[in-house]
């Protein structure tokens, strides 16, 4: 049995999905069919049998009142007709007490047992006059049976003639359950076949931007397959935007890196002849080659952190929000010691904690305020201010600047990687900066945005929910 049922297993992993499903919508049909022509059937052989029996039992109560006393005899032996009334005889327990002619209808041990009140009453089928007949055996009272017969041919005919009827139309059942089981398979897979095709389409072209069409309607009355060929229409579209920004990363990141390895180049190809150089220029090549080294790293180890979207777990702690802004602010300066860095911390927000990983988030704010610095002028100050708001715990911390502020046609570009407004592109810097404080902020479950400060400036706001990452 477990061999039969390997092989069957086997069998359908060897179908595709279409055909299974087919053979199983028809056998179900199929079933369901057969399954209610049989029950026709039966129905009808029942009901014909019984209108037959009641027949014989209303013949059977008429005898009796009829020859109510009368002695063993043949009282009627006409239902060798189909017209004729049924056969009826009185049959004593004692066979020594039957008449001197013949029975009609056969005499048996059950016969004289139903006389002598020792068997209940019974039907049964005998055959007489070369036709097949129904009989009923019931007490006639004194030790006397009395057996009342009816031809059952018609009523086996009619069993028969009920038989080949219903063996058609379970015949045309399970066609058509074929046909059905064809048609739903067809219909009901029609979403995964071009889910399929719409798959190996964008695997032997690398493309994307294929998508599936789904049937009009509103999304909350789609049917399950409909909905995962939304649900992969969605992942395309995600696929396709990742792809994008990859490619873009590295157009960017290629874009970015040529200037500085061209300068990187034309320095070592310099310094190569320094026989030829002065002391003084010999200097000068040297410490625009350690700059454009640095820029240069400092650009990769940038672009490996904006390829990392999500934080290392082993280094998640519980960070002290408003020491690690007093740690950047004072690191702040010393790096730009021309300007002003104020630190303000609001009620509550002093003890506030988040998990997250400190040299990140200390990234994170280092980057708003080395974007402040230049973009500050002279002695101006750069505002940091640390708040706490609502009742579970947000924090918000902004930076501010007294710059020349955000063009309204450059904030919704500030987070992008290498953007670089008109005002920015003398100043130094690659244009990461904000698009890597955005990813940190973000890992950290937190929202960095960008707005133009009252009075003039720029001002960054970072807030972290109640609930933390």
């Amino acid at each position: 049995m477990s061999g039969v049922r390997r092989l069957g297993a086997r069998w359908r992993r060897r179908r595709p999905l279409r055909t299974r499903l087919a053979l199983a919508a028809s056998a179900a049909v199929a079933l369901v069919a057969v399954g209610v022509c049989a029950a026709a059937f039966f129905v009808i052989r029942y009901e014909l049998l019984h209108q037959l029996d009641l027949s014989l039992t209303q013949s059977a109560t008429r005898v009796v009142q009829e020859n109510r006393g009368e002695g063993p005899q043949t009282v009627a032996g006409e239902c060798r007709f189909l017209s004729a009334p049924a056969c009826a005889q009185v049959v004593p327990a004692d066979p020594a007490a039957d008449p001197e002619a013949a029975y009609l209808l056969p005499v048996s041990a059950p016969v004289r047992e139903v006389a002598a009140g020792t068997r209940a009453p019974y039907f049964s089928n005998v055959t007489r006059f070369g036709h097949s007949l129904r009989m009923l055996t019931t007490p006639f009272g004194d030790g006397r049976a009395l057996q009342v017969a009816l031809r059952a041919d018609p009523v086996e005919r009619g069993v028969r003639q009920a038989a080949v009827l219903l063996a058609a139309v379970g015949g045309a059942g399970v066609l058509l359950a074929g046909v059905l089981g064809y048609a739903v398979s067809r219909t009901g897979l029609a979403p995964v076949a071009r889910l399929s095709s719409t798959a190996e389409r964008i695997a032997a072209t690398r493309d994307p931007r294929h998508r599936i069409e789904l049937p009009p309607g509103p999304p909350g009355r789609q049917d399950e397959v409909t909905r995962l060929a939304a649900s992969f229409n969605t992942m395309l579209g995600e696929l396709e935007q990742s792809v994008s920004a990859q490619r873009r990363l590295v157009a960017d990141a290629s874009h970015e890196l040529r200037t500085p390895l061209t300068a990187l180049r034309t320095n070592a190809e310099l310094l190569a002849r320094a026989d030829r150089l002065t002391p003084a220029q010999r200097e000068r090549a040297s410490g625009a080659l350690g700059r454009q080294i640095r820029e240069v790293t400092g650009l990769v180890n940038d672009l490996i952190e904006l390829a990392r979207d999500e934080e290392p777990l082993p280094l998640v702690e519980e960070v002290r929000i408003a020491e690690l802004a007093e740690h950047t602010v004072a690191v702040a300066r010393t790096h730009w010691p021309r300007l002003r860095f104020e630190l303000e911390v609001g009620p509550g927000a002093a003890e506030a904690v988040r998990p997250g990983v400190p040299a990140r988030l200390a990234r994170l704010l280092t980057n708003l305020l080395d974007n402040a610095a230049k973009f500050s002028p002279p002695d101006a100050p750069v505002e940091v201010v640390l708040t706490a708001y609502g009742g579970g715990g947000g924090l918000e911390l902004s930076v501010r600047d007294h710059g020349p502020g955000i063009a309204p046609e450059d904030l919704p570009y500030v987070f992008d990687r290498f953007y670089r407004a008109e005002a920015a592109r003398a100043l130094p810097g690659s244009g990461l900066g904000l698009a890597m404080a955005r990813q940190i902020a973000r890992a950290h479950g937190a929202e960095l945005t960008a707005s133009g400060a009252p009075g003039g400036g720029a001002l960054f706001t970072v807030v972290f929910g109640g609930e933390g990452p």
